[in-house]
Protein backbone atom coordinates (compact mmCIF):
# COMPACT_ATOMS: atom_id res chain seq x y z
CA UNK A 1 0.00 0.00 0.00
CA UNK A 2 1.11 3.63 -0.16
CA UNK A 3 3.46 5.62 1.91
CA UNK A 4 1.64 9.15 2.73
CA UNK A 5 3.92 12.33 4.33
CA UNK A 6 1.61 14.59 5.95
CA UNK A 7 3.47 18.30 6.83
CA UNK A 8 0.36 19.94 8.08
CA UNK A 9 0.94 20.94 11.35
CA UNK A 10 -2.10 20.42 13.23
CA UNK A 11 -2.79 16.63 11.95
CA UNK A 12 -1.35 14.24 14.48
CA UNK A 13 -0.83 10.37 14.26
CA UNK A 14 -4.29 9.11 15.26
CA UNK A 15 -6.27 11.77 14.55
CA UNK A 16 -9.04 11.58 11.96
CA UNK A 17 -7.29 11.98 9.01
CA UNK A 18 -4.57 9.43 10.30
CA UNK A 19 -7.36 7.28 11.14
CA UNK A 20 -9.46 7.21 8.03
CA UNK A 21 -5.77 6.81 5.37
CA UNK A 22 -4.40 3.80 8.16
CA UNK A 23 -7.78 1.93 7.77
CA UNK A 24 -7.61 2.00 4.19
CA UNK A 25 -4.30 0.10 4.57
CA UNK A 26 -1.70 2.80 4.06
CA UNK A 27 1.13 3.82 5.93
CA UNK A 28 1.68 7.52 7.39
CA UNK A 29 4.22 9.64 8.11
CA UNK A 30 4.26 13.03 9.80
CA UNK A 31 6.61 16.11 9.49
CA UNK A 32 4.53 18.59 10.69
CA UNK A 33 5.98 22.26 9.22
CA UNK A 34 6.84 24.54 11.64
CA UNK A 35 9.29 27.10 10.01
CA UNK A 36 11.84 26.55 7.78
CA UNK A 37 13.40 23.20 7.85
CA UNK A 38 16.93 22.30 7.23
CA UNK A 39 17.97 22.54 3.90
CA UNK A 40 17.01 19.07 1.68
CA UNK A 41 14.67 17.81 5.08
CA UNK A 42 11.26 17.87 2.71
CA UNK A 43 12.79 16.29 -0.45
CA UNK A 44 13.88 13.67 1.19
CA UNK A 45 11.20 13.13 3.06
CA UNK A 46 8.76 13.29 -0.86
CA UNK A 47 11.40 11.24 -2.48
CA UNK A 48 9.92 8.05 -0.60
CA UNK A 49 6.38 9.22 -0.83
CA UNK A 50 3.63 7.89 -3.12
CA UNK A 51 1.29 11.16 -1.76
CA UNK A 52 1.38 14.33 0.36
CA UNK A 53 -1.09 15.67 2.42
CA UNK A 54 1.07 19.19 2.95
CA UNK A 55 0.04 22.62 4.60
CA UNK A 56 2.01 25.79 2.73
CA UNK A 57 5.31 24.82 2.33
CA UNK A 58 7.46 25.16 -0.55
CA UNK A 59 7.63 22.34 -2.89
CA UNK A 60 9.78 23.10 -5.83
CA UNK A 61 10.68 21.01 -9.46
CA UNK A 62 13.41 19.89 -7.96
CA UNK A 63 11.67 17.93 -5.19
CA UNK A 64 9.09 16.88 -7.18
CA UNK A 65 11.56 15.55 -9.88
CA UNK A 66 13.38 13.29 -7.14
CA UNK A 67 10.13 11.92 -5.94
CA UNK A 68 9.70 8.98 -8.23
CA UNK A 69 6.37 7.40 -6.60
CA UNK A 70 4.91 10.39 -6.06
CA UNK A 71 1.38 10.91 -7.36
CA UNK A 72 -0.77 13.49 -5.56
CA UNK A 73 -0.19 16.36 -3.54
CA UNK A 74 -3.05 17.76 -1.58
CA UNK A 75 -3.40 20.97 0.01
CA UNK A 76 -4.72 21.26 3.19
CA UNK A 77 -6.25 24.53 2.60
CA UNK A 78 -6.90 26.46 -0.60
CA UNK A 79 -3.83 28.93 -1.87
CA UNK A 80 -1.34 26.52 -3.78
CA UNK A 81 1.08 29.08 -4.76
CA UNK A 82 3.83 27.25 -3.01
CA UNK A 83 4.04 24.40 -4.88
CA UNK A 84 5.26 24.17 -8.92
CA UNK A 85 1.96 23.05 -10.35
CA UNK A 86 3.86 22.84 -13.49
CA UNK A 87 6.54 20.51 -12.48
CA UNK A 88 3.91 18.47 -10.68
CA UNK A 89 1.85 18.30 -14.27
CA UNK A 90 4.35 17.32 -16.22
CA UNK A 91 5.30 14.82 -14.02
CA UNK A 92 1.69 13.49 -14.03
CA UNK A 93 1.53 14.14 -9.78
CA UNK A 94 -1.68 15.75 -9.23
CA UNK A 95 -2.14 18.92 -7.11
CA UNK A 96 -5.55 19.58 -4.99
CA UNK A 97 -7.05 22.03 -3.13
CA UNK A 98 -9.86 21.97 -0.55
CA UNK A 99 -11.91 25.23 -1.92
CA UNK A 100 -14.43 26.31 -0.11
CA UNK A 101 -13.32 24.33 3.00
CA UNK A 102 -12.24 27.58 4.91
CA UNK A 103 -14.43 30.27 3.21
CA UNK A 104 -16.65 31.16 6.16
CA UNK A 105 -13.60 31.02 8.36
CA UNK A 106 -11.69 33.14 6.55
CA UNK A 107 -15.01 35.67 5.88
CA UNK A 108 -15.27 35.83 9.57
CA UNK A 109 -11.59 36.90 10.08
CA UNK A 110 -12.06 39.20 7.62
CA UNK A 111 -15.26 40.97 9.01
CA UNK A 112 -12.90 40.95 12.36
CA UNK A 113 -10.57 42.82 10.92
CA UNK A 114 -12.89 45.27 9.59
CA UNK A 115 -14.78 45.90 12.88
CA UNK A 116 -11.12 46.48 14.27
CA UNK A 117 -10.04 48.93 12.16
CA UNK A 118 -13.49 51.08 12.41
CA UNK A 119 -12.97 50.72 16.13
CA UNK A 120 -9.66 51.53 16.22
CA UNK A 121 -8.68 48.48 18.52
CA UNK A 122 -5.06 48.32 17.71
CA UNK A 123 -4.62 51.55 18.75
CA UNK A 124 -6.25 51.10 21.50
CA UNK A 125 -4.67 47.87 22.91
CA UNK A 126 -1.25 49.46 22.32
CA UNK A 127 -2.32 52.53 24.26
CA UNK A 128 -3.43 50.90 27.51
CA UNK A 129 -0.64 47.77 26.95
CA UNK A 130 1.63 51.42 27.89
CA UNK A 131 -0.52 52.59 30.44
CA UNK A 132 -2.37 55.16 29.18
CA UNK A 133 -6.39 55.20 28.42
CA UNK A 134 -7.28 55.84 24.86
CA UNK A 135 -10.89 57.09 23.86
CA UNK A 136 -10.66 57.54 19.74
CA UNK A 137 -13.11 58.45 17.71
CA UNK A 138 -14.51 55.58 16.22
CA UNK A 139 -17.00 54.87 13.23
CA UNK A 140 -19.64 52.61 12.83
CA UNK A 141 -20.24 49.97 10.02
CA UNK A 142 -23.88 50.48 9.22
CA UNK A 143 -23.82 53.25 5.97
CA UNK A 144 -20.36 52.58 5.44
CA UNK A 145 -18.93 51.12 2.34
CA UNK A 146 -16.94 47.95 2.21
CA UNK A 147 -14.86 47.27 -1.22
CA UNK A 148 -14.34 43.56 -1.75
CA UNK A 149 -11.95 42.08 -4.39
CA UNK A 150 -12.51 39.06 -5.40
CA UNK A 151 -15.47 37.24 -5.28
CA UNK A 152 -15.12 34.11 -4.49
CA UNK A 153 -16.31 31.53 -1.86
CA UNK A 154 -14.85 33.53 1.33
CA UNK A 155 -15.25 37.13 -0.92
CA UNK A 156 -19.03 36.19 -1.33
CA UNK A 157 -19.60 35.14 2.28
CA UNK A 158 -18.18 38.34 3.48
CA UNK A 159 -20.48 40.34 1.30
CA UNK A 160 -23.43 38.36 3.12
CA UNK A 161 -21.55 39.27 6.66
CA UNK A 162 -21.54 42.62 5.67
CA UNK A 163 -24.98 43.09 4.08
CA UNK A 164 -26.10 42.13 8.08
CA UNK A 165 -24.83 45.19 9.33
CA UNK A 166 -25.64 47.46 6.69
CA UNK A 167 -23.05 48.07 4.48
CA UNK A 168 -23.16 49.04 1.15
CA UNK A 169 -20.78 46.58 -1.23
CA UNK A 170 -18.98 47.06 -4.07
CA UNK A 171 -16.92 43.97 -5.50
CA UNK A 172 -14.40 44.30 -8.31
CA UNK A 173 -14.64 40.35 -9.98
CA UNK A 174 -13.72 39.23 -13.25
CA UNK A 175 -16.61 36.86 -12.61
CA UNK A 176 -19.25 38.64 -11.39
CA UNK A 177 -22.79 36.85 -10.31
CA UNK A 178 -25.81 38.99 -11.74
CA UNK A 179 -27.50 36.80 -9.07
CA UNK A 180 -26.04 38.40 -6.19
CA UNK A 181 -27.10 41.56 -4.94
CA UNK A 182 -23.79 43.68 -4.75
CA UNK A 183 -22.62 46.21 -7.10
CA UNK A 184 -19.63 45.19 -9.42
CA UNK A 185 -17.40 48.55 -10.30
CA UNK A 186 -13.79 48.88 -11.59
CA UNK A 187 -10.88 48.29 -9.32
CA UNK A 188 -10.38 52.03 -9.18
CA UNK A 189 -13.77 52.70 -8.70
CA UNK A 190 -13.72 49.98 -5.60
CA UNK A 191 -10.60 51.77 -4.28
CA UNK A 192 -11.91 55.27 -4.27
CA UNK A 193 -15.14 54.60 -2.59
CA UNK A 194 -15.04 52.31 -0.17
CA UNK A 195 -13.95 52.93 3.36
CA UNK A 196 -12.81 49.15 4.12
CA UNK A 197 -11.02 47.36 0.92
CA UNK A 198 -10.54 43.45 1.03
CA UNK A 199 -8.60 41.30 -0.45
CA UNK A 200 -9.79 38.02 -1.67
CA UNK A 201 -8.00 36.85 -4.26
CA UNK A 202 -5.91 34.65 -6.10
CA UNK A 203 -1.97 34.60 -6.25
CA UNK A 204 -0.93 34.50 -9.37
CA UNK A 205 2.14 35.81 -11.05
CA UNK A 206 0.16 38.78 -12.51
CA UNK A 207 -1.42 40.03 -8.93
CA UNK A 208 1.69 40.19 -6.95
CA UNK A 209 1.86 43.62 -5.60
CA UNK A 210 -1.56 44.65 -7.01
CA UNK A 211 -1.69 46.99 -4.23
CA UNK A 212 1.13 49.61 -4.10
CA UNK A 213 1.58 53.26 -3.92
CA UNK A 214 -0.80 54.26 -7.02
CA UNK A 215 -3.65 51.66 -5.49
CA UNK A 216 -3.11 53.33 -2.15
CA UNK A 217 -2.83 56.64 -3.06
CA UNK A 218 -6.34 56.27 -4.74
CA UNK A 219 -8.17 54.94 -1.38
CA UNK A 220 -9.85 57.51 1.25
CA UNK A 221 -7.47 58.92 3.57
CA UNK A 222 -10.23 57.15 6.44
CA UNK A 223 -10.13 53.59 4.85
CA UNK A 224 -8.22 51.04 5.88
CA UNK A 225 -6.66 47.68 4.04
CA UNK A 226 -7.94 44.30 4.61
CA UNK A 227 -5.58 41.09 3.85
CA UNK A 228 -6.58 38.28 4.67
CA UNK A 229 -5.42 36.41 0.98
CA UNK A 230 -1.71 36.24 0.39
CA UNK A 231 1.17 38.61 1.48
CA UNK A 232 2.35 38.53 -2.11
CA UNK A 233 -0.77 40.76 -3.48
CA UNK A 234 0.43 43.82 -1.42
CA UNK A 235 3.40 46.28 -0.82
CA UNK A 236 3.98 46.21 2.92
CA UNK A 237 6.42 49.15 2.66
CA UNK A 238 3.83 51.17 0.52
CA UNK A 239 1.15 50.09 3.41
CA UNK A 240 3.30 51.57 6.20
CA UNK A 241 4.11 54.51 4.40
CA UNK A 242 0.39 55.49 3.65
CA UNK A 243 -0.69 54.96 6.94
CA UNK A 244 2.52 57.09 8.61
CA UNK A 245 1.17 59.79 6.16
CA UNK A 246 -1.75 59.98 6.41
CA UNK A 247 -2.56 58.33 2.85
CA UNK A 248 -4.96 55.63 4.64
CA UNK A 249 -6.37 55.02 8.12
CA UNK A 250 -4.65 51.60 8.81
CA UNK A 251 -4.66 48.04 8.04
CA UNK A 252 -6.03 44.70 8.98
CA UNK A 253 -3.20 41.79 7.75
CA UNK A 254 -3.85 38.08 8.22
CA UNK A 255 -0.97 37.35 5.76
CA UNK A 256 2.19 38.78 5.22
CA UNK A 257 4.66 38.41 2.55
CA UNK A 258 7.09 37.18 4.94
CA UNK A 259 5.94 34.35 7.49
CA UNK A 260 6.45 35.17 10.63
CA UNK A 261 6.41 38.57 10.26
CA UNK A 262 10.38 40.15 10.15
CA UNK A 263 11.14 41.86 13.71
CA UNK A 264 12.70 44.51 11.32
CA UNK A 265 8.91 45.25 9.67
CA UNK A 266 7.96 49.10 9.80
CA UNK A 267 4.81 46.96 10.20
CA UNK A 268 5.37 46.44 13.69
CA UNK A 269 5.13 49.94 14.66
CA UNK A 270 2.27 51.43 13.80
CA UNK A 271 -0.63 50.65 16.53
CA UNK A 272 -3.22 51.27 13.55
CA UNK A 273 -2.31 48.30 11.70
CA UNK A 274 -3.36 45.33 13.24
CA UNK A 275 -1.14 41.70 12.17
CA UNK A 276 -2.59 38.58 12.76
CA UNK A 277 -0.95 35.20 12.18
CA UNK A 278 -2.49 33.99 9.01
CA UNK A 279 -5.31 32.74 11.58
CA UNK A 280 -8.67 33.42 8.92
CA UNK A 281 -8.65 29.40 7.95
CA UNK A 282 -7.47 27.58 11.36
CA UNK A 283 -10.48 27.06 13.04
CA UNK A 284 -11.44 23.99 14.31
CA UNK A 285 -14.51 23.30 12.12
CA UNK A 286 -12.28 24.67 8.93
CA UNK A 287 -9.16 22.14 9.69
CA UNK A 288 -11.32 19.31 9.79
CA UNK A 289 -13.37 19.98 6.79
CA UNK A 290 -10.29 21.00 4.44
CA UNK A 291 -7.86 18.23 5.83
CA UNK A 292 -10.26 15.44 5.70
CA UNK A 293 -11.52 16.68 1.98
CA UNK A 294 -7.79 16.47 1.19
CA UNK A 295 -7.38 13.45 2.17
CA UNK A 296 -10.38 12.01 0.80
CA UNK A 297 -8.85 13.21 -2.43
CA UNK A 298 -5.15 11.63 -1.86
CA UNK A 299 -7.62 7.83 -1.59
CA UNK A 300 -9.62 8.99 -4.89
CA UNK A 301 -5.81 9.26 -6.65
CA UNK A 302 -4.32 6.26 -4.94
CA UNK A 303 -7.71 4.46 -5.83
CA UNK A 304 -7.29 5.03 -9.07
CA UNK A 305 -9.75 7.90 -9.26
CA UNK A 306 -9.93 11.62 -10.26
CA UNK A 307 -9.91 13.77 -6.97
CA UNK A 308 -12.27 16.21 -6.20
CA UNK A 309 -10.24 19.27 -6.06
CA UNK A 310 -7.88 18.75 -8.83
CA UNK A 311 -6.19 22.41 -10.05
CA UNK A 312 -3.85 20.70 -12.56
CA UNK A 313 -6.14 19.66 -15.31
CA UNK A 314 -4.04 19.05 -17.72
Amino acid sequence: MARILITTDYLEPGDDVDRLLRGRGHTTVHSPARGARPPGEMASLLSVADAALVAGEPITAEMIDAAPDLTVIARSGVGYDTIDVDAASRRGVAVCNTPGANSNAVAEMAFMLVSMCARRVGETLAGVASGGWPRHDTVELRGSTLGIIGFGPSGSRLAELAACFGMRVLVHTSYPDPARRVQYCGLDEVLAESDFVSLHVRPTARNKRMIGVRELSIMKSTASLINTARGSLVDEDAVADAVRSGGIAGAGLDVVDVEPLPTASALRELPSVVVTSHLAGQTAQARASASRSAAEDILRVLDGGEPLGRVNLT
